[in-house]
C-alpha cells in the first residue's frame, strides 16, 4: 500500500512540475504602421482553411493579438467595441505547446494549460488542428452583472466585433484565417479552466498561406 501511495506521489509530482514549464510570453510591441488600407484589407478579406507547416512569428502573433482586442488608448479602451465598455471578451491562444490567455495590459500571454489543445478547437474539422495558431473569443458574462438574454446578444455582438478585426487585420497582414463557432465547448472549458459565466463563442485558427 505504501509503494502505490509512494508512485501516485512521484506521478502527482511529476505531472505538477510538466505543468510548471509553460511560461508566460511576453509579447512584442504592436507594429501599428503595418498592413494595407482598410479599403484593400476589405478587398482582400476571405475564409480561408489551409495552413502552412510554420509557426507564427512573435511579431506576427503580437499585432495579431493588439489588433484583435488590443489596448489602443491611455484609458485602456481597446480596438474592439464591447457594450457598455464591459470589456467581457477573453481571447484564449492555443498554440502546439500549450493554451494561454491574452493579457492586453502586460502584453503578454498568460499560460493556462500545457498540450496541444487544438484538436478542442477544431471539434469536427481536423483542417483547425494544422494552423498553428487559434483564438478562441470567451464572453465573461458576469462582467455584466445581472445575465439576461440580452446580455448574451451583446456578448454574441461583441464576439463579432473582434472576430472581424481579426479577420482584417489577417486580410491586411498577409494572414490565411476563417471565422468559426463550432468547437468541443465541453473540452474547452475543462482546458482552459472557465467557469460557469464564461462562454466560448468563436474561434479563429491563424497561419501563413499554404503554397
Amino acid at each position: 500500500m505504501r509503494k502505490v501511495s509512494f508512485i501516485l506521489t512521484v506521478l502527482l509530482f511529476m505531472t505538477t512540475m510538466h505543468a510548471q514549464e509553460l511560461k508566460k510570453i511576453q509579447l512584442n510591441n504592436p507594429d501599428k504602421n503595418r498592413g494595407s488600407s482598410v479599403m484593400k484589407a476589405l478587398s482582400d478579406r476571405r475564409s480561408d482553411r489551409e495552413y502552412a507547416n510554420k509557426e507564427l512569428s512573435l511579431q506576427d502573433l503580437s499585432d495579431l493579438l493588439w489588433a484583435a482586442n488590443g489596448i489602443n488608448r491611455p484609458d485602456g479602451k481597446r480596438t474592439a467595441p464591447s457594450a457598455l465598455n464591459k470589456q467581457d471578451i477573453d481571447i484564449y491562444v492555443i498554440l502546439k505547446e500549450g493554451a494561454y490567455l491574452y493579457d492586453a495590459k502586460s502584453n503578454s500571454l498568460q499560460p493556462i494549460a500545457k498540450g496541444d489543445h487544438r484538436g478542442a478547437v477544431a471539434g469536427g474539422q481536423d483542417f483547425v488542428k494544422a494552423a498553428p495558431v487559434s483564438l478562441v473569443l470567451v464572453s465573461d458574462l458576469s462582467r455584466f452583472g445581472k445575465i439576461t438574454d440580452h446580455i448574451k446578444l451583446m456578448a454574441a455582438v461583441d464576439a463579432g466585433a473582434v472576430c472581424q478585426n481579426i479577420n482584417l487585420f489577417c486580410a491586411a497582414a498577409g494572414l490565411a484565417t476563417v471565422p468559426r463557432a463550432s468547437m468541443d465547448m465541453n473540452a474547452l472549458k475543462q482546458i482552459l479552466k472557465l467557469t460557469e459565466n464564461q462562454l466560448p463563442l468563436m474561434n479563429n485558427p491563424v497561419g501563413y498561406f499554404k503554397k
